[in-house]
């Protein structure tokens, strides 16, 4: 084993990886705190350097996968879809299977210049998370309860406030609303089964409301819907455990574009629509599976330094200043000092891990667990 990668196995070393992301992250909420006396006085200025301050911090979780996991991300899409990425608001529809699946959305959105734009519609309990929800509200992400009759209206306002959004946005939806299960599986099925529905292998029932409100709420802004298809290659089921620890995975997506305008505006209509996408979506997982491969052309975005820089920066600007503490701290011999910073060390510890564990998907929400319970 080289040095390096003994590095990446080391506790240490994902601490002081963590104290940057969440140190930095707290100092660019400040900011961003303060940037709000912008709004009333120019909103879209605000809204770029608020573009910018989230691309500081999410740029850091990109560079994870890129440059110390070494994880490839391949497309496989045409020339024509590829050749519109980064200069159009779109909506994207992913599978929502994996641990890191938000994370290879992103890696593509850095490399099409998106990624401090990019958009999601988010569980609300994400925004009282410590730096993830705190830069969403920020950035204006649309937060629901995915409980309908009370995120109705909450989700069109959301939406129409991004009509005049004056940087290209992906606006990235899981329409299946939860992350895939074997248990969340079997009762979509059986609910599936109970509307008449086709069944789906590979994925969950998909939750058409959502989907529909963001078509109609924001026709005349995006101009088409990317649906993206995601899967890893040897069977692989990656986590940010292991990205942290430097696992290098292989990432394969699918995307095909939708025009907006091929998608019917009747709300049923666009439903079906919806349903019959996730069937092609099935098809395409089946095919992977057994050929290990996607169809369409293969292309590999490359890389941009920019996420490794940003990463640097931060790294030099609050490191220099914790080693020089910790130096002090044992040299002054203290031991009442000496417990203080190992007890700060030790909460830093707990805190990073419970900011990983939220991309856990044994720790995720039972949404989707109760049968029959609740109605679309």
């Amino acid at each position: 084993m080289g040095l390096i990668a003994f590095l990446k196995t080391q506790f240490i070393v994902h601490l002081l990886i963590g104290f940057v992301f969440v140190v930095s992250g707290l100092i660019i909420n400040f900011v961003q705190l303060c940037t709000l006396i912008l709004w009333p006085i120019n909103k879209q200025f605000y809204r770029r350097i608020n573009c910018r301050l989230a691309y500081s911090l999410w740029s850091q979780l990109v560079m994870l996968l890129e440059w110390w996991s070494g994880t490839e991300c391949t497309l496989f899409s045409d020339q024509a879809t590829v050749d519109k990425f980064g200069k159009e608001h779109v909506i994207i529809i992913l599978n929502h299977n994996f641990e890191i699946d938000f994370l290879c959305g992103w890696t593509m959105t850095e490399r099409f210049g998106v990624l401090g734009s990019s958009k999601v519609l988010a569980k609300k309990e994400l925004l009282y998370v410590p730096l993830i929800g705190w830069t969403w509200y920020f950035l204006e992400i649309v937060f629901c309860k995915r409980k309908w009759e009370e995120d109705r209206d909450t989700v069109i306002k959301g939406l129409k406030c991004l009509s005049d959004y004056p940087e290209y946005m992906w606006f990235l939806l899981y329409c299946e609303g939860t992350r895939f299960t074997e248990t969340k599986h079997r009762i979509s099925m059986e609910v599936a089964e109970s509307k008449g529905l086709p069944k789906l292998k590979y994925h969950l029932l998909p939750r058409t409301k959502g989907f529909t409100t963001a078509v109609q709420c924001l026709r005349g802004t995006v101009s088409a819907v990317y649906d993206v298809t995601l899967n890893f290659r040897g069977n692989k089921n990656p986590s940010l455990l292991g990205i942290l620890y430097g696992k290098k995975y292989e990432a394969d997506m699918c995307v095909r574009r939708f025009p907006l305008e091929d998608i019917p505006v009747d709300e049923k209509e666009a439903a079906n629509w919806l349903h019959k996408l996730y069937q092609e979506k099935d098809a395409l997982q089946e095919m992977y599976n057994q050929e290990g491969i996607f169809p369409g052309q293969q292309f590999k975005p490359p890389r941009r330094p920019w996420t490794l820089l940003n990463f640097l920066f931060w790294a030099t600007v609050l490191l220099s200043p914790l080693f020089t503490f910790g130096f002090g701290i044992f040299a002054s011999g203290s031991p009442l000092l000496i417990l203080a910073f190992l007890g700060f060390v030790g909460a830093a510890s707990f805190g990073v891990r419970r900011l990983i564990g939220v991309t856990e998907i044994e720790k995720g929400s039972s949404y989707g667990n109760q049968e029959f319970k609740k109605k679309e």
